[in-house]
């Protein structure tokens, strides 16, 4: 009998509804079983290890009471209907508190609250100051009023437990979230990092990459790092990051449209003298390069054209074109080769 006191107080813990507030769908029903039984006194109660601890009360003012003086710790050993007609007349409670004392209950009734796994909880229990007995209709209405209350006992649990389960599924998503972005991080770290490795021994640089204008950072970091390994200074690098910048925002932005699923190449390579050779090709119409006006002159001072290829012309040593426009050709020589490493 311990064993099965340990289970029916564990599965009470489990319905977490002890000291909990009030809530109408239970005091509904109390205040049915009132109206139905014709009592002054309809009560939920659940009984705890040491206490009797009220849900719902109509027609008193105690929110519980010890389980010693209990009439529910009674009731929950029964699987039916538990009455006292008269207490007076009952030797179990006629020298009860709650006789002898308010609430003077002389009339009692009460239906276990039965888990589906079998454990009783507390009741749907009605009391009188009088003795009296319930009709066989005022019974069935009891009972019927008491699986509804073991209804929503049921309902509260389940309601309980799908708001855990979505939050913890709403955590789930935010720490997948959280992670997705750190791996993006990561990944994009390792991208940029591949960007600063030489692609052979001859120290040559090839990239794709998506015609996304974020990504003209890391082929001008990428290049840029080539050159310092090469013993380039910030001063040489300057200009050929400007023109590597210009001349790949060109292939971005004429040459691919601004489409990020169209791709530019870029490819460096070096002289046996370090004299710097750098190809961007897209997959574009292309363009006559010899109609291309110098952007200073007056007549074309406000027109948007023609300034990316003059500014690349103006840094770099030489600049030409292949493929009707499509691949562009730089190469620059260093200020100085005095020091630099082949």
């Amino acid at each position: 009998m311990a064993g099965d006191e340990a289970a029916r107080l564990a599965a009470l813990t489990r319905y977490r509804i002890l000291d909990t507030a009030p809530e109408r769908g239970f005091d509904d029903l109390t205040h049915l079983a009132s109206q139905i039984c014709g009592t002054p006194i309809a009560l939920i109660t659940l009984i705890d290890a040491d206490r009797q601890w009220f849900k719902s009360r109509v027609g008193v003012s105690l929110a519980e009471t010890s389980r010693s003086i209990a009439f529910c710790s009674h009731a929950i050993l029964h699987r039916e209907l538990f009455t006292i007609p008269d207490t007076l007349e009952d030797e179990r409670f006629r020298d009860n508190p709650l006789v002898k004392g308010e609430p003077k209950v002389r009339f009692y009734a009460g239906a276990p609250l039965i888990t589906p796994d079998g454990h009783a909880l507390g009741t749907l229990c009605v009391a009188d100051r009088v003795p009296r007995s319930l009709s066989p209709e005022q019974i069935e209405a009891l009972l019927a009023l008491k699986r509804q209350v073991e209804a929503q006992l049921e309902l509260r649990l389940h309601l309980k437990e799908l708001q855990e389960a979505l939050a913890a599924r709403d955590r789930a998503e935010a720490e997948r979230g959280r992670l997705v972005e750190r791996l993006e991080v990561q990944l994009a770290t390792v991208q940029r990092l591949s960007t600063l490795m030489p692609f052979c021994s001859a120290c040559q640089f090839n990239m794709v990459i998506p015609a996304d204008p974020q990504r003209i950072a890391t082929v001008t970091d990428g290049v840029a790092e080539l050159l310092r390994q090469r013993n380039w200074t910030d001063a040489e690098i300057m200009p050929i990051e400007l023109a590597v910048q210009e001349a790949v925002a060109n292939a971005i932005r004429h040459g691919c449209g601004d489409d990020p699923t169209k791709q530019v190449q870029c490819i460096v390579t070096f002289s046996e003298s370090g004299e710097m050779t750098m190809v961007v090709r897209d997959p574009g119409r292309g363009f006559d390069t010899g109609t291309v006006s110098d952007p200073l002159s007056p007549e074309n001072v406000l027109k948007p054209g023609g300034r990316g290829i003059f500014l690349i012309n103006q840094l770099m040593d030489e600049v030409g074109y292949s493929d009707g426009g499509r691949e562009l050709q730089m190469r620059k020589r260093r200020n100085s080769i005095e020091g630099a490493s082949g």
